[in-house]
């Protein structure tokens, strides 16, 4: 049996279904075909639409889906055999789906060769598209869930040192006790790797300094605090009594963290004051790792002041007291501005800006 709806209700219930763009693609037709064009009296009159229609629909949307899911299975495979049996489907009927989307498109979406499949460019073009278009699907379905709390939605969060240190712990305790149906995945996230995960989709939200060129028209950034440095080295360098940069001219460095970032000595002046730039002998992304092996090297490392109270002198470091000032860091918030937060991101991104605010832009 059909069901008697008014137009407007039927793409209301639609675009939340299966989506603006393929509601338009697929609902259109079969209402302008119903009241041949005429739109204005058939979007206030009630229509007739149905099981079918809701079948063949419902057939479009998991056709795409699953084409979609193809696209991306083969470019974590790279074979057909191994896509057709992870997706559970046949390869003829993986073939025909394939050859279907590329007919859609238009070119071709992988290169054949003897030893497998791979993505042609503009289906590497595409899968980055889709992997985008999944993950919404799936975090639709997790907010929902979320609402009615039968399920747990995941939040995934990347955080550099210092605002781990200073905003993490109370930020993420105070969000729990308000939303503990959601669970919070916190990463290691340094720029530029943590730009590219919020890109993907990867991370819902970071946290921590922005690149020096700056985010991009597609992610947005919300200062919380400033994080200022210290010089950090063996409690017996020789260096440890230190009182001017100049003294430091002749030093090895540690860069902990990536280039140009906040713990990159380059940023200390030296070249300014007419010295040569200091002289990086290890680079190290990883704050962990940097603890293992900094007090067992002759090295001097730029860190943040809060990452070396918390773990600097229990590992026989000291901090230098220069008459200079040192650079301080802004972390921020970061999120993408071309894709609507979920809600419990919005309200895990609020409780860090109330954290951040709570603290009175303190000491990080």
């Amino acid at each position: 049996m059909g069901q008697e709806l008014s137009a407007l209700d039927h793409v209301s219930v639609l675009f939340l279904s299966i989506g603006s763009e393929l509601a338009i693609q697929f609902i259109w037709p079969i209402y302008l075909t119903r009241c041949n064009n005429a739109i204005d009296p058939f979007l206030l009159q009630p229509i007739e639409f149905s099981e079918a229609d809701y079948q063949w629909l419902s057939e479009k949307r998991k056709m795409r889906l699953q084409q979609l899911q193809l696209l991306l299975t083969l470019a974590r495979t790279g074979s057909m055999r191994a896509s057709a049996v992870e997706m559970n489907v046949t390869q003829p009927a993986l073939t025909k789906a394939l050859k279907q989307l590329e007919e859609e498109f238009g070119t071709s979406l992988v290169v054949r060769s003897p030893k497998g499949v791979r993505l042609a460019p503009s289906g590497e073009m595409l899968a980055a598209r889709a992997a985008t278009v999944v993950r919404e699907i799936d975090r639709a379905r997790e907010e929902l869930a979320a609402l009615t709390q039968t399920t747990q939605t995941t939040l995934s969060v990347g955080v550099s040192p210092a605002a781990a240190l200073v905003l993490t712990a109370n930020t993420i305790s105070t969000f729990q006790a308000r939303w503990p149906q959601v669970r919070v995945r916190l990463m290691d996230a340094l720029f530029p790797t943590a730009m590219e995960q919020l890109r993907s989709g990867e991370l819902d939200l970071a946290i921590g300094p922005t690149p020096p060129a700056g985010l991009g028209r597609d992610l947005q950034a919300r200062a919380l605090i400033e994080s200022p440095s210290v010089i950090v080295l063996q409690k017996n360098h020789p260096l440890a009594k230190a009182r001017k940069l100049e003294d430091l001219k002749a030093a090895d460095w540690l860069l902990s963290g990536p280039r140009l970032g906040p713990g990159d000595p380059v940023h200390l002046g030296f070249e300014q004051r007419g010295m040569d730039s200091p002289r990086v002998k290890v680079e190290c992304d990883s704050f962990s790792t940097l603890l293992a092996v900094l007090p067992q090297m002759q090295t001097l490392a730029l860190v943040p002041r809060r990452f070396y109270d918390v773990h600097g002198p229990r590992m026989g470091l000291v901090a230098l007291e220069l008459e200079e000032k040192l650079p301080s860091t802004s972390i921020h918030l970061i999120f993408r501005a071309d894709a609507t937060l979920s809600l419990p991101a919005q309200r895990l991104l609020d409780a860090f800006a109330q954290e951040a605010s709570a603290l009175g832009k303190s000491v990080c």
